[in-house]
């Protein structure tokens, strides 16, 4: 509907020897073109702990984004890993949130910077 969103992709290691995958989406996130995050979310590199996903660059999500989300939570939980979701969020996102109540399953920081920040990261 609005067209593949861009995914960037950055491999950071702490200075303890863990690994984060940082995900930036840049566009619109639907049921159309979903699939080009969920290979991301699938497929990180092996080795990578933790995920930041960065959605400061999304303009309009649907409840895709909500599925994929949840299930990278779940994904990363189960392998002893964390995903924090980076901001600020659109309006459109923010309310997505908001009205399906998922937001609180997830942590969430104010920017790249602030979420890095809170695996001791260096960018």
């Amino acid at each position: 509907m609005y067209g593949d969103p861009e995914i960037v992709t950055s491999d950071v290691t702490r200075a303890s020897g863990e690994r984060v995958l940082l995900v930036a989406v840049r566009g619109d996130v639907d049921y159309d073109n979903g699939g080009a995050l969920e290979k991301v979310l699938r497929e990180r590199p092996e080795g990578t702990e933790h995920l930041v996903l960065d959605l400061s660059g999304t303009g309009f999500a649907d409840s895709t984004i909500l599925h994929l989300l949840l299930d990278a939570q779940r994904a990363h939980r189960a392998e002893g890993g964390s995903l924090v979701l980076a901001g600020p969020f659109s309006d459109i996102v923010q309310r997505l949130f908001q009205v399906t109540g998922t937001l609180t399953f997830f942590t969430v920081a104010g920017s790249v910077d602030e979420a890095m920040d809170l695996f001791g990261a260096e960018q």
